[in-house]
């Protein structure tokens, strides 16, 4: 995109989703910040978020949204990112109050009021899905949705990635929108790695943001390490949603259809995606994106983080 693209960030902060808000400040027109129950209870994620805003040193409005998802009971991931949501590194109390309590409401208002804004929801997807509920206007008025979600595979389950679990008939509600739709799923999001070296680019930044993130993403890494027996580190999952949309020459994608599985005892959050070359099957309902050139993308983050950090 030639302009810095209008977002709304929809967030469970999360060690990857600090990062995402790194690189939205940066490269995006970030009109707000939703917060949603995930990683971490909302209290905790929307604290999160706004200790990020007061390290960007941003005036970015942000909003606290669903506590829990549409139907089922809340689910977090404190076994990956800490009981803190951000565990790993000394962080500052919140110094800049909360904008309000009544994320779907803002992210309404934000898109009536502003042609062409992106939804970018990083964690559960309650919030927009209540939006689009409460306002079916909002599928005609936004640029579309980027969401990070979904996989082939699944990391909390073998069929289902967290974000879609956790709220299984919120995703559906998203997939099943009817505009534009770019997924980072693990597919993806496996390919763009923290590794030593990524993260000794990002400690070599002076400033206190770069340390502060550098300890974050050494704990996110080591989570990952601990967990799997194939991985050199993270997967740094929610920037990816951010830079296709400012980057979008660093991805490789098909168009795909893809449905959300609500109900399986064993599937259910799980991606369907259709690969049939069958001339009846499906039309397309997103872009699914399938590499990134990691070297380009985490040079970006590093870049971002430089411009923010003193």
């Amino acid at each position: 995109m030639s302009t810095a693209p209008p977002i709304i960030l929809d967030c469970d902060p999360g060690h990857d989703d600090a990062i995402a808000m790194v690189v939205a400040a940066r490269y995006t027109d970030l009109l707000g910040v939703t917060t949603v129950a995930g990683n971490a209870p909302l209290g905790a994620t929307t604290r999160n978020a706004l200790i990020m805003r007061d390290l960007l040193g941003i005036d970015v409005p942000v909003h606290s949204g669903a506590a829990r998802p549409l139907l089922a009971e809340p689910k977090h991931a404190d076994y990956v990112h800490g009981e803190s949501g951000l565990d790993g590194a000394e962080l500052p109390e919140p110094t800049t109050p909360l904008d309000g309590t009544d994320a779907v409401s803002f992210i309404v208002e934000t898109c009536r009021a502003h042609e062409g804004v992106w939804l970018v929801p990083t964690g559960p997807m309650t919030n927009v899905a209540l939006a689009l509920r409460a306002a079916p206007d909002l599928a005609g008025r936004i640029g579309g949705i980027s969401l990070m979600g979904g996989g082939t595979f699944g990391n909390r389950t073998p069929a289902a990635e967290f974000n879609l679990w956790a709220d299984p008939e919120a995703a559906a509600v998203v997939f099943e929108y009817g505009g534009p739709l770019i997924v980072s799923s693990l597919d993806l999001t496996h390919r763009f790695v923290a590794t030593d070296d990524r993260i000794a680019a990002v400690r070599a930044v002076p400033g206190h943001l770069a340390a502060v993130l550098a300890d974050l993403l050494v704990f996110f890494s080591d989570s990952y390490r601990r967990r799997h027996d194939d991985m050199a580190g993270a997967a740094v999952h929610d920037p990816c949603a951010v830079l296709v949309l400012t980057h979008p020459e660093l991805f490789t994608r098909e168009l795909r259809h893809v449905a959300l599985e609500t109900r399986g005892q064993h599937t259910a959050g799980m991606t369907v995606v259709d690969r049939r070359t069958l001339i009846d099957r499906p039309d397309p309902n997103c872009d699914w994106l399938i590499d990134v050139d990691a070297d380009a993308g985490f040079a970006l983050i590093t870049e971002a983080i430089a411009h923010y950090s003193a």
